[in-house]
């Protein structure tokens, strides 16, 4: 019958076998180690219950009691994660209404707002810091999640209506490139304008409506050489399309801007806001919009163009900038004119034969007229809206382009790992899924993201094994720090509150 002995070392520590008495002698089974405290010494006795209950199927009549403490000599560190980290935003996502996707795409999503990578290193980050693992053929499932398209779309303007509680009075629109690290091209990579400098690389073009308050609506996938300005129109019929109860006024920049975009925009019912290029304008407009705002700071005035109503204003500061940019391009133009360097390119130039050049007196004069001055094309009356509800209406696109920057840089959205069109848009759909949890917890809390990620990734699990029964035991880090911060209110809501 094996027994459980203790004896006495020669560091008076105790030390923990299992052995079998026979007769007048004692055989030793096993060793199971040393300790000084009494948890030590409960913890191996216990291991040798238990060794001895698998080997003999002799099973202790009265069971020990549950053990609270671990010896620290008898603890080792296996593991650090960041399980809180995961659950915090597994919740998020539930809140809003995202919580029943594959949880793939999940975690691809959450590991893109804490961890930004290639979706193979952003698997093997999933089994290092949350002990999730996926099968090597995770890439076959990616192009499936364009199926949440319509879903996810329709869940953000969910949120936004009755989470944020959003009036929808009007929509910001903008677009943006994504070049790929390749000169290789096909149907959807294509070279075109390049907003990132990279008019050489292939590239896709992605149009994107947001709230007033930058929450993501919808977003569309052009291949590299589409002219922004047709991409509008076919996002705004499908938002329309999903929500014929919405009619917003859109606002975009001047780049939408084309007699033929905005007739269409006319044709299908909706309400525009759009930059106006008044360099662009005939003398006749120019000289009409210069008498009646120049000069005169905060001043504004609306009058009839070719694109409905022009509501133009003039600001001081504007006009101090945009003065000193005219005389560097004047004075270049000036020297160049003076060396008569045929061949070089430059502003306020123009040819008048292959061997002569002369400055363009007529085009500098127009610009002159317009310092200061900024236009903006509407359909809207004035009855309707005001010349400065247009102006601070327009104002707010940087709202459109601070998306557009949270998902480059935040999201780090480029580069792109895929070459397939499926796996890049769904690659895109993961970066807007992003986009609507990071914009939705800024909007909630005040905090940037990076601001987030450090309260949430600070609470740790550490994992402790104890050596003699193999028992793990994780340890939070301490949560004083997050319980006082703006997510506090979250967490209890959650119910996520970390012991």
């Amino acid at each position: 019958m094996l027994s459980i002995r203790k004896v006495v070392t020669a560091s008076k520590a105790i030390a923990i076998q299992v052995v079998e008495y026979q007769g007048h002698k004692s055989k030793v089974h096993k060793h199971f180690g040393s300790a000084r405290s009494d948890d030590g010494v409960a913890a191996l006795i216990q291991a040798a219950r238990n060794w001895i209950e698998e080997q003999s199927l002799q099973i202790t009549l009265f069971s020990p009691p549950a053990k609270k403490m671990l010896d620290v000599e008898q603890g080792e560190c296996i593991s650090v994660t960041h399980l809180f980290a995961r659950q915090f935003l597994f919740s998020c996502l539930q809140e809003c209404g995202l919580g029943d996707m594959d949880n793939l795409l999940k975690d691809l999503v959450i590991m893109r707002l804490l961890e930004p990578a290639s979706k193979l290193r952003t698997i093997e980050l999933l089994g290092r810091y949350f002990n999730v693992t996926y099968s090597q053929r995770f890439y076959r499932k990616i192009p499936g999640f364009l199926t949440y398209k319509t879903f996810i779309e329709q869940t953000a303007f969910h949120i936004a209506n009755t989470g944020l509680r959003e009036q929808f009075y009007f929509v910001l629109y903008d677009v943006t490139t994504l070049y790929f690290e390749t000169f290789h091209s096909d149907d959807l990579r294509i070279p075109g304008f390049s907003k990132d400098n990279k008019p050489q690389q292939p590239q896709i073009v992605v149009g994107l409506l947001v709230t007033q308050s930058g929450f993501p609506l919808v977003y569309e996938v052009f291949s590299g050489n589409t002219f922004e300005g047709k991409t509008m129109l076919p996002i705004l019929e499908q938002f329309m399309d999903n929500h014929p109860g919405a009619k917003p006024i859109i606002v975009a920049d001047a780049a939408m801007l084309s007699e033929e975009r905005l007739d269409e925009l006319k044709q299908k019912g909706f309400f525009y806001i759009v930059g106006a290029r008044l360099a662009n304008s005939g003398a006749e407009v120019i000289q009409q919009v210069h008498a009646a705002v120049a000069g005169r700071h905060g001043l504004n005035a609306r009058i009839h163009s070719a694109y409905g109503y022009l509501v133009c204003d003039f600001s001081s500061k504007r006009y101090s900038k945009e003065l000193y940019d005219l005389n560097g391009h004047i004075a270049k133009a000036e020297k160049l004119v003076a060396e008569q360097s045929v061949g070089k390119r430059a502003l306020f130039i123009k040819t008048l034969s292959k061997e002569k050049i002369a400055l363009n007196e007529p085009l500098i004069q127009k610009r002159k007229l317009l310092l200061g001055i900024k236009g903006y094309c509407t359909n809207i009356s004035p009855n309707e809206l005001s010349n400065e509800k247009i102006i601070e209406y327009y104002h707010d696109l940087w709202r459109v382009e601070q998306s557009f920057r949270m998902s480059k840089t935040d999201l780090q959205a480029r580069p792109v790992f895929h070459r397939k069109e499926d796996a890049i848009k769904s690659h895109i759909l993961i970066c807007f899924v992003a986009l609507i949890i990071e914009k939705y917890l800024e909007l909630k809390t005040n905090l940037s993201l990076r601001q987030i990620k450090d309260l949430i990734w600070n609470i740790t699990e550490t994992h402790i094994q104890d050596r003699g029964t193999k028992e793990i035991y994780p340890f939070r880090s301490p949560t004083k720090e997050i319980l006082k911060s703006p997510l506090a209110p979250l967490i209890k809501k959650w119910k996520i509150l970390p012991h």
